[in-house]
């Protein structure tokens, strides 16, 4: 049956199927098959080996063939099942010794091209293998998120393949030993690239590897803080003395009700946030911890459940507005390449990962400890520690890039003193955490500081942060028409108006003045105080300051020539110098035509 599939059925025996029978063409003797041309000899012998073999059987090359003249393979034996193999390549109407000489000509083409291609194929690999060798300079590299793939030119095929194999193959190519690292180096893989955005590190700052490492262990500490005070709340409405469930639901609703109102109240802050993240993360960081420790009170004192749990869920609330707040300033700041989304998405895993692994330990803590009032506050006061030992470590990483009032008088002090704009680290590592409170300043210091700024642009800095007042009112610096007149005709082309008033930095912000407009008059004051302090020049009152070589003059020529260079130098080094962070008083003015009039 295999043969019937290669030869049409006309070149088979069968008396049945013609009333002309026709005997089978004679075999060829061995006379005759000696007496054959040696082009036919060869062709016939040098066929493929696969295709040799499975010819072999056909009555071409045997001495004794199928037919009706053997008396082992007539037509009347039951073994051949009448009839046999005729001679197929010279019977009288199919092939002639032309035409089997064709066919083996053919499959004689069709094995050599085979046998090309698979040569061709072992030589492109070949040839493959060997470019995997050349150096990173002859190399395509195709480059995913962080992940670099080399791709090497496949000659055969003309494209390009990669060069790491794939798992399978590469389990298979190492011995038992190495499996268990190569698993580890895998799922490391897999988990740096669902923790960290793609194209880490170069699609992030420097600060963001540390930052993220030192809150993944505070989140741990906070989620264990959480479930301790959840199973203190739990045990103080009732839970396990048969407590109507009613309400034990009614008092739970009341107490986050009644803290829900405190986000209400502090989003009027917003602002503050912005001009001062770390710290207001830190504040709401304590917070947060103030309140778990409420609540892990509220079982000796069952009676006052809501006023403490409001009390504790007001603090909680509080805390988490702050929290999302300041959280959105420091993951603007890691986007290197603008990629705000991807960077706040992993640091949302980020802190699912922690609150997981966190969850985890406090419930095995909490079954340890159980009802117990005192083991709770003991175990929450180490957990406590960790966790704001870790919050702040975390934030004094942070290099936040914009510039609020401290960090500008810091760059612009440095500038006027050094002629140089200070780096970005240095600047941050400096500034304090709670600007108002110096107690708490001295008591968070960060230690590494660098000699990059010298001690008279802090005392600068810190000066002018104190006597410095944007928005203030017009009619608070001025005591008379001149003077009015004399500060709209100086300021008449900028947004701002600055003068001094009772040892402070007045700033008049006018309805068209952008922070771009608030940065220029944060320069201003800085060389205004430079003057004092640096050149001896005093204030001889409004009118003359605003005169030709008086101080408001002379410093206002001075930031007209020098901003721009500024700006420039402070970006060279990593500053955002687009405009100032700050939260003035809402105060605002119009000057109208009070301006031209005094200069005409």
């Amino acid at each position: 049956m295999a043969c019937s599939s290669f030869f049409p059925s006309s070149h088979f025996f069968n008396p049945l199927s013609s009333s002309s029978y026709c005997s089978p063409p004679p075999p060829v003797s061995a006379t005759r098959f000696r007496s054959l041309p040696s082009k036919q000899l060869n062709t016939l012998f040098t066929t493929a080996p696969p295709l040799h073999r499975s010819f072999s059987a056909l009555p071409l090359f045997s001495e004794h063939h199928g037919g009706g003249y053997n008396n082992n393979n007539n037509n009347n034996n039951n073994n051949n099942g009448g009839g046999g193999w005729g001679y197929p390549f010279d019977s009288d109407d199919s092939f002639s010794p032309s035409s089997h000489t064709l066919f083996f000509s053919l499959l004689l083409s069709s094995a050599f091209c085979s046998f090309s291609q698979l040569v061709l194929a072992k030589f492109a690999k070949a040839k493959t293998l060997a470019s995997e060798k050349e150096a990173f300079s002859e190399s395509l590299w195709e480059v995913k998120g962080g992940k670099w793939t080399k791709l090497i030119p496949d000659n055969f095929n003309d494209s390009f393949v990669t060069s790491e194999p794939g798992l399978f193959s590469e389990l298979s190519s190492i011995n038992s030993t190495q499996v268990v690292t190569f698993l580890w180096f895998k799922c490391r893989d897999l988990f740096l690239r669902l923790m960290l955005p793609e194209g880490f590190p170069k699609s992030v700052t420097s600060d963001y590897l540390e930052y993220s490492l030192w809150r993944a262990v505070q989140g741990v500490a906070s989620q264990v803080s959480g479930v301790l005070a959840t199973q203190s709340l739990l045990y103080a409405v009732g839970l396990g003395k048969g407590a109507i469930p009613t309400a034990a639901a009614i008092n739970w609703v009341l107490k986050d009700g009644i803290g829900y109102l405190s986000k209400i109240m502090l989003s009027n802050f917003g602002r503050h946030f912005d001009v001062n993240p770390k710290g207001w993360r830190l504040f709401a960081d304590l917070l947060e911890n103030a309140a778990f420790g409420l609540e892990m009170c509220t079982p000796a004192f069952p009676h006052f459940f809501v006023l403490i749990g409001a009390v504790a869920g007001a603090s909680r609330s509080a805390a988490a507005l702050i929290q999302a707040s300041t959280r959105s300033c420091f993951f603007a700041g890691f986007a290197a390449q603008r990629n705000f989304a991807e960077v706040i998405a992993k640091g949302e895993v980020q802190g699912m990962a922690s609150k997981f692994i966190g969850i985890g330990i406090g419930i095995g803590l909490g079954n340890c400890i159980g009802s117990s009032t005192p083991l709770v506050l003991a175990s929450f006061g180490v957990v406590t520690w960790i966790h704001m030992y870790c919050n702040l470590k975390s934030y004094q990483s942070i290099q936040l890039r914009t510039l609020n009032p401290y960090r500008a008088s810091l760059v612009f002090s440095e500038y006027l003193l050094s002629g140089q704009a200070p780096p970005v680290k240095e600047v941050n590592d400096e500034e304090p955490l709670f600007p108002a409170v110096p107690i708490l300043n001295a008591t968070f210091a960060n230690k590494a500081k660098s000699n990059a700024l010298s001690s008279e642009a802090k005392d600068a800095a810190a000066e002018i942060e104190r006597r410095l007042e944007l928005g203030s009112k017009l009619s608070e610096i001025v005591s008379s028409k001149d003077d009015a007149l004399a500060l709209f005709t100086l300021y008449k082309d900028e947004g701002y108006i600055l003068s001094e008033h009772m040892g402070k930095f007045c700033v008049v912000l006018k309805e068209s003045c952008l922070p771009l407009d608030m940065l220029k008059a944060l320069f201003q004051v800085n060389y205004v105080y430079w003057l004092e302090k640096n050149a001896g020049i005093v204030g001889r009152g409004v009118v003359n300051d605003s005169k030709p070589g008086g101080k408001l003059h002379m410093s206002l020529d001075y930031v007209t020539r020098e901003f721009d260079l500024v700006r420039s130098d402070g970006e060279s080094v990593g500053w955002t110098t687009d405009g100032l962070i700050a939260r003035p008083l809402p105060n605002r003015i119009r000057p109208g035509n009070m301006a031209p009039s005094a200069s005409s």
